[in-house]
This record gives C-alpha cells, sequence and structure tokens, in this order.
C-alpha cells in the first residue's frame, strides 16, 4: 500500500437523473480528467430553499489528478442543471501502487 499520493483526488458530484449521471461520467472520461467515474444510488435528505429534502440522487466519483481539479469542476459545472451543483474533493492518501499509477496514466494527457 502506497501512502504518499497528494497527487490524487476523489471528486464528487450528484445528479437527480442516472441517464444524466451516466452521461456526465462517460463525458468526464472521455475528456480525460478522470481515469474512471463511478455512478451509483443514494439517498440525499439536504437543506434546500427554506426545507429539508428527501431524494433520491446518483453519486458520481471520480478518481483524478489534483492538478485537474479546477477543469474538472469547471467541466461539472457547465454541463450540470443543478443551480449548485455539489462537487467536492477528497484528496487519496493511500492505496494500490498498481491501481494510482494508472489514474495517472489515464489522465496524464491533460
Amino acid at each position: 500500500m502506497t501512502t504518499n499520493n497528494s497527487d490524487l483526488l476523489v471528486m464528487t458530484t450528484t445528479h437527480d437523473d442516472e441517464a444524466k449521471a451516466r452521461t456526465l461520467a462517460a463525458d468526464v472520461v472521455r475528456a480525460r480528467l478522470a481515469a474512471c467515474a463511478q455512478v451509483y444510488r443514494i439517498q440525499s435528505v439536504y437543506w434546500w430553499e427554506g426545507e429539508v429534502q428527501d431524494a433520491a440522487e446518483w453519486r458520481i466519483d471520480f478518481k483524478t489528478r489534483t492538478e485537474l481539479a479546477a477543469a474538472l469542476t469547471d467541466f461539472v459545472n457547465e454541463r450540470h442543471d443543478y443551480d449548485t451543483p455539489e462537487v467536492i474533493a477528497v484528496p487519496v492518501v493511500a492505496g494500490s501502487p498498481a491501481y494510482l499509477d494508472w489514474v495517472r496514466a489515464e489522465t496524464a494527457g491533460r
């Protein structure tokens, strides 16, 4: 297990429509802003427009390099139909060396 990975992130957004989430995931990977994207259903409870909301959403986790965070954020914001799309990044602190090298290699063209 490698623990020196300050150059990698998992960036997350959510969508209210599965097809749109899958399209966004594929577009990000095609643009080489992430090596991979995982789409899965979640149940979100959040404060919006003065009240608590409870809704099904599809979460997308993007595996990427830290230096692509701004470009990935812009890409998601430009294509998302939420007023305020979630775009957050969590640093990768450890992982399989081969997998982490693969993330780096697949996003190196950007």
